[in-house]
């Protein structure tokens, strides 16, 4: 008996599909990264011990009720601020960014933190202000929003301020910010390209000439897209099998374990492995919305909704730049790339859908 109450007190917060999807993902994961890596039984313990770490805070968020997470959203917000802060005067440079943070018992990445604080912190602005919405709230998320944006790009971390942004206007989207007001920050945007291109870093501009024509520099910048579009290209239909990729094993994928595992997993799998790994991230985005649509609260509506975008973001920015169709700029793929960190931020985050998922049962019941 008691073991039937200690299974039910496990399981209870979980939501099956959701982790059944998220568990199929890390076993491509797994399979990729040990091919990847010349199978090195060390990167596969290293990743087990990430999966247990980010597995354990996905189920212990998901024990938590929204209204504990609403609670928590402006302090987790503050607190990611101070440390951005900190980061800025105190942080070590690291191939010329600060971007982490060395408290004495642990080296951080602030930025990792904001992806979640910033959706968190405007669900529960808009949840406040819900009965009486104009146009000054939305005002003030933007300011919410470019606070977090521009201490990152400082850094500079151009992919995780663009993170951040695309993670703060999806809430926005769902708030119910006008078309007019989006097609007007789009002509902003488009309108001031030329000023951001004198701001942005050498190196960010050399991305950006290198997606254009990766062949100007084939041994240099442009090498990176040019050996992960080969070998997406050359796994076919089928793929070349596992532990057989030509491009990996023979290291002419960089960064194969990490931002270009998709040109190692293209290469091995094919097209229909493609189709298969594309199927399984919709999967986890149809089901996060589905969670978004039937959430009990505005907080919880935002919130699911911002963050299931927000994975569906990570995927593309990543098979984009792999595949040459967006600038390299250092995105993971979620849950296959190897790396702690971006997995315990997504795993926190899916921990949110089921607590919010599991408050709707809560609610019915």
């Amino acid at each position: 008996m008691w073991t039937k109450r200690l299974f039910k007190r496990i399981t209870e917060p979980v939501d099956p599909w959701l982790l059944l999807f998220v568990l199929m993902l890390v076993s491509v994961s797994l399979l990729t990264i040990y091919s990847a890596s010349n199978e090195s039984m060390a990167k596969i313990s290293s990743k087990l011990v990430s999966v247990g770490v980010a597995f354990s805070a996905m189920w212990l968020i998901a024990n938590l009720r929204p209204q504990q997470l609403m609670w928590l959203a402006p302090i987790i917000y503050a607190l990611g601020l101070i440390l951005l802060f900190g980061v800025a005067a105190f942080g070590e440079i690291t191939n010329g960014a600060r971007r982490w943070l060395d408290l004495g018992i642990a080296r951080i990445q602030p930025s990792e933190l904001m992806k979640l604080a910033v959706p968190m912190m405007l669900a529960w602005y808009f949840e406040r202000y819900e009965a009486n919405l104009r146009l000054k709230h939305f005002g003030v998320a933007a300011l919410l929003i470019a606070v977090p944006m521009i201490l990152v790009l400082k850094q500079p971390d151009l992919g995780t301020a663009l993170l951040i942004a695309a993670a703060g206007f999806y809430v926005l989207f769902f708030a119910g910010l006008s078309w007019k007001v989006m097609l007007s920050l789009l002509v902003i945007t488009l309108a001031s390209l030329p000023v951001a291109w004198t701001h942005m870093h050498e190196y960010q501009r050399q991305r950006v000439m290198t997606l254009l024509d990766p062949m100007a520099d084939p041994l240099g910048a442009g090498y990176h897209i040019i050996q992960s579009t080969i070998a997406i290209g050359s796994g076919g239909l089928f793929g070349k099998g596992w532990l057989s990729g030509t491009q990996t094993h023979l290291d002419f994928i960089p960064e194969r374990t990490t931002d270009f595992i998709f040109a190692v997993y293209s290469e091995e799998f094919g097209l229909l492995g493609n189709i298969v790994l594309l199927i399984l991230f919709l999967c986890v985005i149809g089901r996060g919305l589905m969670i978004a649509n039937n959430a009990s609260s505005v907080f919880g509506r935002l919130l699911a909704g911002a963050l299931t975008l927000s994975f569906f973001t990570y995927a593309m920015v990543n098979m984009g730049m792999v595949s040459g169709m967006l600038p390299v700029v250092g995105v993971p793929l979620p849950l296959v790339s190897f790396g702690g960190t971006a997995m315990l931020s997504i795993l926190i985050g899916f921990g949110m859908l089921m607590s919010i998922q599991r408050d709707r049962k809560l609610m019915k019941n």
